[in-house]
């Protein structure tokens, strides 16, 4: 069970109970207004983050090298897909634990992420080999690789 769940819930009720007991019900509208105020500011960077990633194509990325150099382990996926600007591609069931996404940029390497409980645990930089990819920039448009 995620302890964030329960702690902070009830830290919340603990300075609201202090509030209360220090100024009456003016402090409990003066924290109150403050719990407003962080809910409304998160809720606002997950709208800005969903909107900005509802305008590129899911699974892209501009460089799949640059984001395996910017990923840390135990950010959360929105942060990852803040940096991507793009939702990744779900690679492993619906309400599975560990959640995979992937992230592709334009020479086809791709980072894969695993995510347990909403965090980055590990990632996987693929980049495809240098014969690879002169092989399928000589293709011609439409043909397909075998």
């Amino acid at each position: 069970m995620n302890m964030r769940n329960v702690v902070i819930p009830l830290g919340l009720a603990v300075l609201l109970y202090l509030a209360y007991d220090a100024l009456g019900w003016m402090g409990v509208a003066a924290v109150g207004g403050g719990i407003v105020m962080w809910l409304l500011l998160h809720f606002t960077r997950l709208m800005t983050v969903m909107r900005r990633a509802s305008e590129r194509p899911m699974g892209y990325v501009g460089s799949a090298v640059m984001l395996n150099a910017k990923l840390k382990p135990k950010v959360n996926l929105m942060h990852v897909v803040a940096m991507t600007r793009s939702l990744g591609q779900r690679l492993s069931e619906e309400g599975q634990d560990p959640e995979i996404y992937r992230w592709t940029d334009g020479t086809d390497s791709h980072v894969t992420c695993e995510f347990v409980h909403g965090r980055l645990v590990q990632w996987t930089l693929v980049r495809p080999s240098p014969a690879e990819a002169a092989a399928a920039d000589k293709q011609p448009d439409g043909a397909q690789g075998l």
